[in-house]
């Protein structure tokens, strides 16, 4: 169940372009949250071009989930924030409609290519996922997390 609310979650905030809190829980902040019944997920996250985030389920309100992400344009003369973010919003929308968020994926986008890679699985993984334009990385975000043990 916890890796299948992962995916829903995911798939309703960031990729739908979820609601953001009306007031973020600290300043310069951008939360996106989803709930199902007992369920509960939070993104957050700093900056916008370059950024740094966390997201967490709880679940009956005891934190099980976490994963911890920083993200960077690197050839910002190829790409801005949000090109990068429509590549990234239709790749991760494909990836989730297959029921998952790990596992590698390829997505092309335009003339641009997403390349998902990681080990492990949902209890323990760590992550990148680039955006090639030209053959050339543009943009990487570096990621890890999984299971939290009180």
């Amino acid at each position: 169940m916890l890796e299948e609310f992962i995916v829903q979650a995911k798939t309703n905030t960031y990729v739908s372009g979820g609601d953001k809190f009306p007031t973020p829980t600290r300043p310069g902040v951008h939360d996106l949250a989803y709930q199902d019944g007992d369920w509960r997920y939070l993104d957050s996250y700093f900056g916008g071009t370059d950024f740094i985030g966390q997201e967490v389920v709880w679940h009956r309100g005891v934190p099980l989930w976490a994963m911890s992400y920083y993200g960077r344009i690197i050839r910002p003369e190829t790409m801005d924030a949000g090109v990068a973010g429509r590549v990234i919003q239709r790749s991760l929308s494909a990836l989730y409609g297959e029921g998952r968020f790990l596992g590698g994926f390829t997505h092309q986008v335009e003339d641009m290519i997403y390349v998902d890679t990681n080990e492990g699985e949902f209890r323990s993984f760590t992550g990148v996922e680039r955006i090639y334009r030209e053959g050339i990385e543009a943009y990487r975000l570096d990621y890890h997390g999984g299971i939290i043990k009180p």
